[in-house]
């Protein structure tokens, strides 16, 4: 349930219409495809960098802080971790997308699936996709390695963001992908246990003020990411951590990504915690709802004084996203900003484009899951390979320039090589 760059006080209420107007009867508009009993079947691009990929997945638990969802107990997590290793992954030694529990709620009808991208439910093997790593590699000797942490839109679970992260992983850096307990649409953790999201069940409140859930949710994961700032530090004690995993993060180089509500917790945590070094926003609105149900606009503090240290934004073709001037959250971050800044627009993307929807949706269309105006509500009419290689090349040059010391120089303007992105400085 991704924040896009439109009035924010109707993202929740969007979700409870795509409840009665997606599903079988939109699906139908797509001829061919799965048939009847059979379930669509996806596959993730393969990574562009020269390394193979290792994941692992850790269960965190923050002692001093209540869970805001769930009152009365401890705040608990699942990341993972990405990051280069010697050990390529090939045929089932690939980690699945996403665990069977959590694929089977996501697709159904309280799932992410429906309500975020209108997917029929019940039609995709979410679990049966595959990654390009392999689960629990040794890490590749040579770090450590620069560390970017990777936060997705609200309601959409952290796998929503792989082909992304597999990429940076790919080109040597070690990524860490954040899952925000009871706000994500599900988050399986070890033994079984699954924790499904409070927001479906908040739509049908009379008198919810959907701009204090809004602002929850964001304080909510700044404190998430800040607790897993703090965890990395202390990965040499972690039990059965994959080798070498914690000796290849150099915590002193920490840049972070995230899209739509995770675009905001990059910038908001990185104005926060000065050890975020670099950060982009990938369509992540950073304006809310005021207090009480007001009609003012809330600023967060990251918007009213902006940022000392770099970073970009990134937007969607939709008539309210493009240009940081077309936000008023956007357009004070930009003006308070004293650090380097960029914006680019992908021309013909939408507010999807910039997460796995782009490469698995048009192939699940293709069988019938999803109409097609629906699927380009999600992800507009660029080209899905396009797309996907202007995101990964735009981020990926951003965090070789801020972290790495590295510029290609491909942010110093606009660029002949991708005519689709409009550029802004």
């Amino acid at each position: 349930m991704g924040i896009p760059g439109r009035a924010v006080a109707a993202v929740l209420l969007a979700a409870a219409t795509a409840v009665g107007t997606t599903g079988a009867a939109g699906a139908a508009a797509v001829t061919g495809g799965a048939g009847p009993g059979r379930q669509a079947r996806a596959w993730l691009p393969e990574p562009s960098g020269p390394y193979p990929i290792g994941t692992t997945a850790l269960h965190l638990t923050d002692a001093d802080r209540e869970d805001p969802w769930h009152p009365g107990q401890r705040r608990e997590l699942m990341i993972s971790l990405w990051y280069p290793t010697s050990h390529p992954a090939v045929g089932d030694d690939r980690a699945p997308y996403m665990e069977p529990a959590a694929g089977r709620h996501f697709d159904g009808p309280d799932g992410v699936g429906l309500l975020n991208y209108g997917t029929e439910p019940g039609r995709t093997d979410w679990s049966a996709i595959r990654t390009h790593a392999r689960k629990d590699a040794p890490a590749l000797p040579g770090g450590p390695r620069p560390v970017v942490l990777y936060s997705p839109g609200l309601g959409d679970p952290r796998t929503w963001g792989t082909a992304l992260v597999e990429d940076l992983a790919s080109r040597g850096y070690v990524v860490v992908t954040v899952d925000h307990t009871y706000e994500a649409s599900e988050v399986a953790f070890p033994g079984g246990d699954l924790a499904p999201s409070v927001l479906p069940g908040m739509l049908g409140q009379p008198d919810l003020d959907i701009g204090a859930v809004l602002r929850k949710a964001m304080d909510t994961r700044v404190a998430d990411t800040r607790f897993v700032l703090d965890r990395l530090t202390e990965l040499g004690g972690q039990p059965g951590l994959p080798a070498g995993v914690a000796g290849a993060l150099d915590l002193g180089r920490i840049g972070m990504v995230g899209q739509s509500a995770g675009g905001f917790t990059a910038l908001q945590t990185m104005h926060d915690d000065p050890r975020i070094a670099a950060g982009i926003n990938m369509d992540g609105q950073m304006h809310f709802p005021g207090s009480d149900g007001h009609t003012g606009v809330f600023l967060p503090s990251v918007a009213e004084e902006g940022l000392n240290r770099p970073f970009l934004l990134m937007g969607t073709g939709s008539d309210d996203s493009g240009s940081y001037r077309n936000q008023p959250g956007w357009n004070a971050l930009w003006q308070h900003s004293t650090g380097w800044h960029a914006d680019v627009t992908l021309t013909g993307s939408r507010h999807g484009s910039y997460t796995d929807a782009q490469p698995l949706l048009p192939q699940l269309a293709r069988q019938g899951v999803l109409s097609a105006e629906q699927l380009r509500k999600d992800v507009g009419d660029i080209r899905p390979g396009r797309a996907e290689l202007a995101t990964r090349t735009y981020v990926a040059s951003f965090f070789d320039r801020c972290l790495r010391g590295q510029d290609d120089h491909l942010l110093d303007g606009p660029s002949a090589r991708f005519p689709e992105v409009a550029y802004e400085r």
